[in-house]
């Protein structure tokens, strides 16, 4: 039997929670064809089939049922290090694409992920009975076998340089590969303390940036939260008290403010959802490690966002915001003029709020949300082709830059390490002739430039 994927830990808290599956207005069958029970795996399979009946037709439901079934069937000898059926993993995995109302492919090759690398289960069998498709996205996500005399970190590179060409081809493998480590992150208890630092080093190296690349910013901080817990346990113990500490004398000030700007901007007849939220230790840790601060030194720990209807009014609850309450010289960014380069839209202004403490602004569209929490599965979970084909033009240009480095590179270790670079990019902004601004890789030549307004 192959060695085991993480096993889960019980101690873990869940720290984000993605975009809920949206209702419909018919009610979905209770997942009639299992019936319930109370087995945990059981229960989790009636779970996730009435979430994909929610808007799958009940034909596909019943392909990815029949998906599930062969997974469960080619793992049954195999269990996690828990002690866990195996298939509780690829039914999680399952579970966080039917939260963006992924396709029946996908679905089917996020339960089938592990068969033609764990099992016996080949592609051609794969491709008989679920389709070319779904066998494709399993084959782009399996692991290719470790070489005799072959180091881990070669192997490594070699599966990552296996795994972005595939998503070259098709972007769903990212996100199936995606939420299974965040799946196996969530779940990492089990593991000898030195393999949970490898791979969360791994995570806070790849996986995290490639999801906040591709747009998945709530996934990429919980991937990085999760991460930098499993690699620095004792700074993320010692900053969590902190912040729990913290948490009550700034209590009053996130009430204060939230209370007078849901009294104040109405009366400004600015409609507005106004929603407030601590930012998360990895944010901080990064934050004291980059500006060399000290904990108490970290005043902005509180953030708040403003949903408005459209982009006008953005800049009018903006310039309404800086009548309540006094801006902060220089920490003012309009990433709606000048959109990031995953397809982020926002108004950041950081406020001097109540008893003088600073305070973080983020304003935007509901629709600029979905595409901040959700990035390029924004395209099945909301069906907005406008948005989806800008992110799609972003993604294949990052796509091709990666197709382009695997040219460059004379073998796979050299090729992830160019990905790391290209992963984690200062950028830089240039007016073409006709007035537009593109962005450029810090350190970009005139060359690029001309290249960049050539290709566009």
């Amino acid at each position: 039997m192959p060695a085991p994927t993480p096993a889960s830990d019980p101690a873990a808290p869940p720290l984000a929670v993605h975009a809920p599956a949206q209702q419909t207005a018919t009610t979905a069958p209770a997942a009639a064809h299992t019936a319930v029970s109370d087995d945990p795996l059981a229960t989790a399979l009636v779970a996730f089939l009435a979430k994909i009946h929610l808007y799958l037709a009940p034909g596909e439901v019943d392909r990815v049922e029949d998906a599930y079934h062969f997974a469960a069937h080619a793992h049954r000898e195999q269990q996690r290090s828990s002690g866990e059926p195996y298939i509780s993993h690829p039914l999680a995995v399952a579970h966080t694409l039917a939260d963006w109302h992924l396709d029946p492919q996908a679905l089917m090759a996020a339960l089938l992920h592990d068969v033609m690398e764990d099992t016996a289960v080949g592609k051609e069998e794969l491709t008989e009975r679920f389709g070319k498709v779904t066998a494709e996205l399993v084959d782009g996500v399996s692991k290719i076998g470790r070489l005799e005399n072959q180091s881990y970190e070669e192997a490594q590179a070699e599966n990552f340089r296996k795994m972005l060409l595939a998503m070259v081809r098709d972007v769903r493998v990212i996100l199936i590969k995606l939420a299974d480590r965040l799946h196996n992150m969530r779940t990492l208890g089990a593991l000898r303390p030195d393999k949970r630092r490898r791979v969360s080093r791994e995570t806070l190296d790849i996986f995290a940036p490639i999801a906040n690349r591709l747009g998945l910013n709530e996934m990429s901080r919980e991937l990085q939260e999760l991460a930098f817990r499993n690699f620095h346990p004792m700074r993320y113990e010692v900053l969590d008290k902190a912040l729990r500490n913290a948490r009550g004398n700034r209590r009053e000030v996130v009430g204060k403010i939230i209370e007078t700007l849901r009294r104040r901007l109405p009366e400004m007849g600015i409609d507005v959802t106004v929603m407030g939220r601590e930012k998360h230790i990895y944010g901080i840790y990064r934050k004291m490690r980059e500006k060399h601060l000290t904990f108490s030194q970290v005043l902005d720990i509180y953030g708040f966002r403003m949903l408005v209807k459209d982009q006008p009014t953005c800049y009018l609850a903006l310039g309404a915001l800086h009548s309540i309450y006094k801006p902060v010289p220089g920490k003012f960014k309009d990433y709606i003029a000048i959109p990031k380069a995953n397809g982020y839209q926002s108004l950041h202004t950081t406020l001097i709020g109540p008893y003088g403490t600073p305070v973080e602004m983020q304003i935007r569209t509901h629709e600029m949300h979905h595409v901040a929490e959700s990035g390029v599965a924004s395209h099945w979970l909301y069906k907005d082709e406008q948005t989806f084909n800008e992110l799609q033009q972003k993604t294949h240009k990052w796509l091709q830059s990666l197709l382009e480095l695997q040219s460059a590179s004379g073998n796979s270790s050299e090729f992830l390490e160019h990905v790391k670079v290209d992963l984690f990019p200062g950028e830089v902004f240039a007016f073409t002739p006709k007035g537009k601004i593109i962005g450029l890789p810090r350190g970009a030549t005139a060359v690029d430039f001309a290249y960049a307004v050539h290709t566009d």
